[in-house]
């Protein structure tokens, strides 16, 4: 089976979780590493036996490079996108794919053009519960749905913001406790229950010093389905908290945290109920999202996502979370921060860009 060859483009901490993912794909291949600051490439290779470029354009020149992860800060996104689309790499991009709209669709308009296969990294649904969950609903299983909430109450030191001089800032960063951190729940929020139509928030920053971006937020929205939502999301929780996400209906009701199943309550029991209940309920996540410290990310999702896009470059199709799939958190943020600005007023979606 044909091996597709990875580059990884910035080498901080997320290009860790990039390369232990692909180390353990048998049809990916780490090729390289590219990191502006002198010696971090060259480290990062030593460490994952590869090579590491401080030079953009020998990187790109490299032919054994079929695909590309960027890996950067989320402002820079757009640059080491564009420059990997346009030397014919298939890219796929962290999240946020892009910190606004209009710099997402210059991301997605170039690859169209090339006719590379684009990703965003949203590993979050290719969870077995995610899926599960999205089936069950797409079923109609839980009736017409009133409520759903996603919750992210995290913590971050002060210290974790004062690490970079890129955290916490609208320029590098795009936002804070919503666009960072609270970013994967808003994009599972959104694939359960498709588009929003209108949204209403406040974003504050309560107890940190020296960033520009808020650090607690809450909004209200209303579905296109005409169910009404909740998102809250916060940097000051602690000691942190897993992401939960609940979807209420009239016929029964979902709730998950991180990636375990907490509630499956449904008017009508099947079997098939009794064993989801049996072999999910009481079965704590392995994974903790980063909830108090990122460093403690795993990369069980992200090795997930990169089997599936890894797949869609050999077999030329998408991914799952393909550009336009990618980009609706980010408007969903987007116009939060918009109403915000307005002191809370109703923004209509989708925005206009």
């Amino acid at each position: 089976m044909k091996t597709v060859g990875y580059g990884i483009i910035g080498c901080g901490m997320i290009s860790e979780i990039h390369a232990k993912a692909l180390s353990e794909i048998p049809e990916a291949k780490l090729i390289a590493g590219f990191d502006p600051v002198p010696g971090r490439a060259a480290a990062f290779g030593e460490k994952f036996g590869c090579i590491g470029y401080d030079n953009f354009e020998e990187f790109l020149a490299n032919s054994d490079i079929e695909a590309v992860t960027v890996a950067t800060p989320s402002g820079l996104h757009l640059q080491g996108a564009l420059g990997a689309i346009n030397a014919g790499k298939n890219v796929i991009v962290e999240k946020p794919i892009e910190i606004t709209l209009e710099r997402v669709d210059q991301i997605i308009k170039a690859a169209e053009e090339k006719g590379v296969i684009l990703g965003g990294i949203f590993h979050s649904r290719y969870f077995e519960i995610p899926q599960l969950i999205k089936k069950t609903i797409e079923s109609g299983r839980l009736g017409t749905i009133a409520m759903a909430d996603a919750q992210v109450k995290w913590y971050r030191s002060q210290e974790y913001y004062d690490s970079g001089k890129w955290r916490g800032t609208w320029a590098l960063d795009g936002g804070g406790a919503l666009m960072n951190q609270s970013i994967h729940a808003i994009d599972l929020l959104s694939w359960f229950m498709g588009p929003i139509k209108e949204i209403s928030g406040r974003c504050e920053t309560l107890a940190h010093e020296r960033i520009e971006v808020e650090d607690t937020a809450v909004a209200t929205c209303r579905f296109e389905n005409g169910a009404l939502g909740v998102i809250e999301g916060t940097t000051c929780a602690w000691p942190g908290f897993l992401k939960r996400i609940e979807i209420c209906g009239s016929e029964g009701t979902i709730v998950m945290e991180e990636e375990s199943l907490k509630v499956w309550e449904m008017k009508n029991p099947t079997p098939e109920d009794e064993e989801i209940v049996r072999k999910y309920i009481g079965k704590e996540s392995a994974q903790n999202g980063g909830a108090g410290d990122p460093s403690t990310l795993g990369y069980e999702g992200h090795k997930l996502e990169l089997e599936d896009f890894t797949a869609a470059v050999r077999d030329k199709r998408k991914p799952l979370v393909d550009g336009y799939e990618a980009r609706k958190a980010v408007e969903i943020i987007e116009a939060i921060y918009k109403s915000s600005k307005l002191g809370g007023k109703v923004v209509t979606l989708p925005l206009e860009v």
